[in-house]
């Protein structure tokens, strides 16, 4: 059996009664590339920081290639490579110096291995200007960079493409991409659901530190749930209709047309009901939920209990 790249055991981390983690449980398998998605204080961050060893859990445990999270072997070299927290560097140093002193941390790379992070991440031409005169979104690359020093088999990336301009988010994707396609199993956070949806595999939900569903991003999307658009006169009378109608979910007005989702199957019989009560039924059409839809449904309807942090 082919041990999991990240396997996650019923982990929890509490502040005092603040539950920033709730009994979270997931498998990501090597050469997957995971986004780990949820509001602003889900968890996402206070997870990612238990997985590198940084916090430690409440309850629960966490592996990373079968070495326990926060153990020496999971720290070791070729392991895991992170990007969890806004960049820090040494702003009077140039780039290349600066991956020198943090690789120097455990044990030192060869010049060759700093020149190579840099091509990567798309500053090769930038390696001896110093820091203080970089962007924000050169930063981040710069992180990114120091995070790939190690050739880690693991990447954890919170918020990668933060401060990146498009081409930036397009050059960023490609490398992951990349890195994906040669083993690399990449968990990453981010609020782009349109970089997301273009590059993961599988997705996991969270929402008050409890995982609400995970699981590939194409079944995932192509569930039995739909969203529909509905086109009917007399309007007010569509809406009153579909509002006491229980598996009718996140009902709003667009325009000239209703909104909502809704079981597939439970369209014929919402069709027949407005028809059996007068309701003239111009278009009744059924699309695909986007990621940006699932996620305002799932976070949503996300039970009340934990709080955030």
């Amino acid at each position: 059996m082919t041990t999991a790249a990240i396997q996650i055991e019923s982990l929890s981390k509490h502040y005092g009664r603040v539950r920033a983690v709730d009994g979270v449980s997931l498998t990501v398998a090597p050469g997957q590339v995971y986004g780990f998605l949820g509001p602003n204080g889900a968890g996402k961050s206070t997870t990612m920081r238990m997985l590198l060893g940084l916090v430690r859990p409440t309850k629960g445990r966490a592996f990373l290639l079968g070495r326990p999270c926060g153990s020496v072997r999971a720290r070791a070299a070729g392991v895991v490579g992170a990007l969890v927290e806004d960049p820090a560097f040494y702003g009077y140093l140039t780039a290349r110096r600066n991956l020198a002193l943090l690789a120097r941390l455990s044990g030192g790379v060869p010049a060759l291995e700093i020149d190579r992070v840099l091509h990567l991440v798309g500053l090769r031409d930038y390696g001896r200007r110093r820091v203080s005169a970089f962007s924000h979104g050169m930063k981040q690359r710069l992180a990114l960079a120091q995070a790939l020093l190690p050739r880690p088999r693991v990447l954890l990336l919170d918020e990668p493409t933060n401060g990146l301009d498009p081409r930036g988010r397009v050059e960023m994707r490609a490398l992951l991409q990349r890195l994906s396609q040669e083993g690399v199993t990449i968990f990453l956070s981010s609020h782009l659901l349109e970089e997301v949806e273009r590059l993961c595999t599988h997705l996991a939900f969270l929402s008050r530190g409890r995982l609400l569903v995970a699981g590939k991003t194409a079944d995932l999307l192509a569930s039995e749930m739909v969203r529909v658009e509905l086109r009917a006169r007399p309007d007010w009378q569509a809406r009153r209709l579909l509002t006491n109608r229980p598996e009718v979910q996140g009902l709003r007005r667009q325009e000239d047309a209703l909104t909502f989702s809704c079981p597939r199957p439970a369209l014929a019989e919402i069709n027949a009901a407005l028809v059996g009560e007068g309701v003239a039924v111009l278009a009744l059409v059924p699309q695909e939920e986007s990621l940006e839809e699932l996620y305002l449904r799932l976070t949503e309807e996300a039970p009340t209990g934990a709080a955030d942090v």
